[in-house]
């Protein structure tokens, strides 16, 4: 997702208004967008793309690399993840190349494909552990765990995720501001 995108997106969720000045919102959107920000290096994102690919791969409807997933996964653990768990998803992305036997890119689909779910099969277990073990013991997530959350997090809150995959409603329902009131009834309700 390109940053005037998200800006837009900021805005609209948001409710802010440009009072008084609405050439200035068109200025900015103008401005050149700078690379991202990021301590991954565009080989890493580009694998982060493909394993992402293989999770949600194009159909019908826009697969992972179509969202820009790996640039987002890239910024979302150096902005918002712990060290510790940087590390670990650092380590897991050295892991799937070491178990590709060099390079999960040079892989062809099929083994993409059976090397992510042996890993998958992998978190599971750990996270299975971790649920039946006492929290004191438990073991940091396997890195698969969050790369997986990661992808379906990233695509699904992303523009092509959440307008061409999911049915998108900006505002579900509809606004009634002039509803009759009847004194002694409550001001809202849900149904």
């Amino acid at each position: 997702m390109e940053r005037r995108e998200l800006l837009k997106m900021i805005a609209a969720a948001t409710g802010a208004a440009l009072v008084g000045n609405p050439s200035l919102l068109f200025a900015q959107a103008q401005l050149p967008v700078p690379g991202a920000n990021n301590s991954f290096s565009p080989t890493e994102v580009a694998k982060l793309d493909e394993i992402a690919e293989v999770i949600l791969p194009k159909t019908s409807t826009p697969g992972a690399k179509d969202a820009g997933v790996g640039l987002f996964m890239a910024q979302y653990v150096t902005d918002c993840c712990t060290k510790e768990q940087q590390d670990i998803f650092r380590a897991g992305l050295a892991d799937i190349d070491k178990r590709s036997k060099g390079s999960f890119v040079a892989l062809k689909p099929a083994a993409r494909g059976d090397l992510l779910r042996t890993l998958d099969a992998e978190a599971k277990t750990v996270a299975m552990k971790n649920k039946a073990g006492a929290a004191d013991k438990q073991t940091p997530p396997h890195y698969f765990t969050m790369m997986k959350q990661l992808v379906l997090f990233s695509f699904f809150t992303s523009e092509v995720g959440a307008t061409q995959v999911l049915r998108y409603e900006a505002v579900p329902g509809r606004y009634d501001g002039d509803m009759p009131y009847e004194k002694g009834t409550p001001a809202w309700a849900t149904g």
